[in-house]
């Protein structure tokens, strides 16, 4: 049987006795408690890992960066996420009263899963995301205060350095949270992550962390890390995101660069490839400069191969001049 979708009207607080917090999600088929993170929430988060003796999922909500964005699942095109796994037959009951926002989210929603005293997995939703905890017990802490948020979930990335898979999809999610945080602690723990003395697991992480912020801070960051920095797949990594998540101004001046002065020509390539991926044809020409003029013939060979695959007619007729010349 497929997972379906059930709509139904929900009376907000009901469950509870008690109106719920606008920026809390609505979370079924959970048992709910509300507590306060009145002595910090590292403390507030130890203090619960230590006493459940079953798993558990523990949530609050941080003032998000500005944008347009839903961070969500769907299924059958409608909202709403387990976050336990199961059966195919369950479904989300989603609430049909809800304001439909022509702005982007205010919070960002944090959750962990904790199970034999330690956080498992880190997730992370905007307030409108419909939840299902799969029957678990679900703490909502109120009065986080957002850089403490940031520390925890930095302490949580650097604890997956060299870990096992599971780990390392756990350390993603935790970067990706601390990007979203509109908080100045968030950009100083990348910062730190990013850090030379750093291995470069973490590195490269903190440069998608860097990019999915989006702000001048941020991006000149990531322009310095695709000039000097000393990983070559550190480099690359800061060259693919630019190409992605910049203007395009920046982005071209960063990658040109790398192109032309880069020693690695692995990372010349990787500059190559960002060219691929600018907005609206917008690498082509610099792509077409490359195979025409770079002095590195590997170079020339990855740009070439691009332009075949762009399917642009800008690219099949400078390879048709190309093949004319043979």
């Amino acid at each position: 049987m497929k997972r379906g979708v059930i709509f139904a009207t929900i009376v907000v607080g009901s469950a509870f006795g008690q109106q719920r917090d606008v920026q809390q999600p609505h979370v079924q088929n959970a048992r709910m408690e509300t507590r306060a993170a009145a002595g910090g929430l590292d403390a507030t988060l130890r203090a619960i890992e230590n006493a459940q003796s079953s798993p558990a999922w523990i949530g609050y909500a941080v003032p998000i960066i500005p944008g347009d964005r839903q961070m969500c699942c769907w299924n059958n095109s409608v909202r709403g996420c387990f976050l336990e796994p199961g059966s195919n037959d369950r479904t989300v009951v989603v609430a049909n009263n809800q304001t439909i926002k022509l702005e982007g989210p205010t919070e960002l929603v944090v959750l962990y899963r904790v199970e034999n005293r330690q956080v498992g997995k880190v997730r992370s939703f905007s307030p409108e995301c419909d939840l299902d905890a799969g029957g678990l017990p679900f703490i909502w802490l109120t009065s986080v205060n957002a850089a403490e948020s940031v520390k925890l979930l930095e302490g949580i990335v650097r604890d997956s350095a060299g870990a096992a898979r599971e780990q390392t999809r756990r350390a993603d999610s935790a970067v990706s949270a601390i990007a979203m945080h509109a908080d100045p602690a968030a950009e100083q723990a990348l910062e730190d992550l990013l850090a030379a003395s750093q291995p470069d697991e973490l590195r490269r992480r903190a440069v998608v962390g860097l990019a999915q912020r989006n702000n001048p801070q941020a991006l000149n960051i990531l322009v310095g890390v695709a000039h000097n920095d000393k990983s070559p797949h550190v480099r690359g990594q800061a060259l693919f995101w630019l190409a992605q998540r910049v203007g395009q101004k920046v982005a071209e001046s960063a990658i040109n660069d790398a192109i032309a002065n880069d020693p690695e020509t692995e990372v010349k390539k990787k500059a190559v490839f960002a060219l691929t991926q600018m907005p609206s044809g917008e690498g082509v020409p610099l792509l077409i400069q490359v195979a025409r003029a770079n002095r590195n013939p590997e170079v020339r060979k990855q740009a070439m191969f691009w332009l075949g695959q762009s399917k642009d007619e800008r690219a099949l007729a400078f390879i048709e001049e190309v093949l004319a010349k043979r």
